[in-house]
């Protein structure tokens, strides 16, 4: 399945990249389930980064690395991708992507991931679009 949510956001793309960091994570993160930041390398190619996620009544890990970058001037973008994963996910790659517009910046999230079966891939559709439609009002109100 893929999710795409595009942000304009009133920062240049300079300001903005130099933003993506673990206390921006920790902001984005949605109240559920509650994300615990385990490790956090950075944006970079090869970067890592570990997560736990708290359901209340159980707890998964969620780890990861960048597979893929790339600056351009007018561009950037990273792409992390799951290598172990919660137990209802078999696949997981999100592309973050910055573009410039006229001193301002455009963020697009695209989501690609798999359920471990596909029934389960159609019910996590709506839980995983609602997590990224929350970023929205964050990325607007963060970066002004």
């Amino acid at each position: 399945m893929r999710i795409s949510f595009k942000t304009l956001v009133n920062q240049d793309l300079g300001k903005v990249k130099s933003q993506f960091n673990s206390s921006l994570l920790e902001k984005l993160s949605p109240p559920f389930p509650k994300v615990s930041i385990k490790r956090f390398d950075g944006i970079d190619l090869e970067d890592q980064f570990e997560m736990e996620l708290n359901f209340g009544f159980f707890k998964q890990q969620w780890k990861g690395k960048v597979t893929r970058s790339y600056e351009g001037k007018e561009t950037f973008f990273f792409i992390d991708e799951g290598n172990k994963l919660p137990f209802f996910l078999k696949s997981w790659k999100h592309q973050h992507l910055l573009l410039s517009k006229n001193g301002k910046t455009e963020i697009v999230d695209n989501i690609t991931f798999e359920g471990k079966v596909f029934p389960l891939t159609l019910l996590l559709y709506p839980a995983m679009y609602l997590q990224f439609l929350y970023r929205k009002p964050i990325y607007r109100r963060l970066f002004r």
